[in-house]
């Protein structure tokens, strides 16, 4: 059957909950998503991808979004979003873009405490799980990407923290000897990790990084030229008109769970054909 890998991306709150609507679809029309050999998660991707590594069903995870008991307040400012657009959008190369980004995360005042925030969705799974499950933040200081898992030195909860941490609007995570900045910074998916597998299963709320980043869609072609099998979704337009622009929106939230369990059940004959082989 080959190896397989979940790929979970990242997307804010309302990118959470319309990725919580995918899973619950595809699992609810009878796509195993247990099968999976590793799990590797990105942002909002990181915290689901957690709590499905450790047991909790895709149907408990969409249903705590629409009644709300997975609700999360991420108030972002409008200087907060033109300093990050400042930065990510001040060059054209890739290395020099995420280093300003960096720089900027790590020169801000400091911002809220992103393992506050983690501790409030991860629900008690503060335990590295016996499960294959990788992580990804990017290096503040050095823009480099790295994976974190059970072996990483960082603790669940740090390792959460660190893929959750917005520039300049959650405070970079200091772990380990460096300080961390959202895994979605260089990648929204981080799709490029899944090499090696023959098959991936990746949900992207937000197909591409702002800056000058390969997209997902990219980072799928690329591995599907490699030779394996990829399903990747991202919002169709329904889903896009559900999540609405700003991402942080807790108005939106429920709609987008909604919107992304719809494009799921659509999707999952197609998706399961694929994934299951």
């Amino acid at each position: 059957m080959g190896r397989s890998a979940l790929v979970l991306g990242g997307g804010g709150p309302v990118g959470g909950a319309w990725l919580t609507g995918v899973l619950a679809g595809l699992a609810d029309a009878g796509v195993d998503l247990a099968r999976a050999d590793v799990v590797i998660g990105t942002s909002a991707g990181s915290v689901f991808g957690t709590r499905l590594a450790h047991g909790e069903p895709p149907r408990e995870l969409y249903e705590r979004q629409l009644t709300g008991t997975d609700r999360l307040l991420l108030h972002v400012t409008t200087a907060q979003t033109l300093r990050f657009l400042w930065a990510a959008l001040g060059s054209r190369d890739p290395e020099r873009s995420i280093r300003r980004l960096g720089r900027a995360a790590l020169g801000a005042p400091s911002g809220a405490d992103a393992r506050t925030l983690v501790r409030q969705v991860l629900r008690g799974a503060e335990d590295w799980p016996a499960r294959d499950l990788r992580l990804t933040a990017v290096n503040a200081r050095t823009g480099v990407v790295a994976v974190h898992g059970a072996d990483s030195g960082l603790t669940m909860v740090d390792a959460v923290a660190a893929s959750c941490a917005v520039p300049l609007v959650l405070a970079p995570v200091a772990a380990a000897g460096q300080h961390w900045m959202d895994g979605g910074t260089r990648s929204t998916a981080n799709l490029h990790l899944a090499r090696g597998y023959d098959r991936a299963l990746a949900v992207a709320p937000v197909d591409k990084a702002v800056g000058p980043h390969p997209s997902a869609s990219r980072q799928a072609m690329h591995l599907t030229a490699e030779g394996a099998a990829v399903n990747l979704l991202v919002p169709d337009a329904a889903s896009r008109r559900a999540m609405g622009r700003d991402l942080t929106s807790d108005a939106h939230r429920v709609a987008a769970a909604l919107a992304g369990h719809a494009q799921a059940t659509k999707a999952a004959a197609t998706v399961g054909a694929a994934w299951q082989g």
